[in-house]
């Protein structure tokens, strides 16, 4: 479930692309919190503690700054696209007992039967769930299925507390078949197989002469 991390932070005033140079020289972030129907709030956020931080998936903030604290999630992340840094983060305001939507990474657990694999469908698999209950990520379990078998998302098993939000609950989450490769290799023996057999029978043929 969803990870809290605290972050004391700092009240943001100045705003531009020089202001944004001089943060990440002095090692912080610039970040803003919104909220839905008030002002968004504009922070400066340490800038390895934060990076560490959003490793967590769906984790939820505790950040503090100017005497108060917000408690957030993460709604975009900027990055620049040469060096990797983060150069922005927007984050989205939370109350205790909300629900809101996120996208929870899909994995796979188990071994499915013969040389069938499991393949992931949908990489993230779209949720609700309370704020203080979001998942880090969704296990399907493949163990023992069978070549040609469907995982769908309706069939999906959720944490306690967590409900499917996706429009087409048909859609396919996890396949699980034999891959074209691992069908060749198998019949590639048995065609080479033949011709061996062939000439053992025409051998004894060639001795009666």
């Amino acid at each position: 479930m969803a990870t809290t991390i605290k972050l004391e932070g700092e009240a943001r005033t100045e705003f531009g692309k020089g202001v944004a140079r001089r943060l990440r020289v002095a090692k912080k972030i610039p970040a803003t919190i919104y909220a839905g129907g008030t002002e968004p709030a504009f922070v400066t956020l340490p800038m390895r503690e934060t990076t560490l931080a959003l490793r967590h998936t769906n984790a939820l903030f505790s950040i503090s700054f100017g005497g108060e604290t917000k408690m957030a999630v993460v709604k975009d992340v900027q990055k620049n696209p040469v060096k990797r840094i983060i150069e922005h983060i927007d984050f989205l305001e939370v109350k205790a007992g909300e629900k809101i939507d996120v996208e929870v990474p899909v994995f796979v657990e188990g071994t499915p039967k013969g040389a069938a694999v499991a393949f992931v469908d949908i990489q993230e698999l779209k949720v609700r769930a309370d704020v203080a209950n979001l998942p880090e990520k969704i296990v399907v379990s493949v163990e023992g299925l069978t070549d040609g078998t469907k995982v769908f998302a309706k069939d999906v098993v959720l944490p306690e507390g967590v409900e499917l939000d996706v429009e087409d609950p048909e859609e396919s989450v996890v396949t699980v078949e034999v891959p074209e490769d691992a069908t060749e290799s198998t019949a590639a023996p048995e065609a080479a197989a033949a011709p061996a057999a062939d000439a053992a029978a025409a051998a004894p043929a060639a001795d009666a002469k």
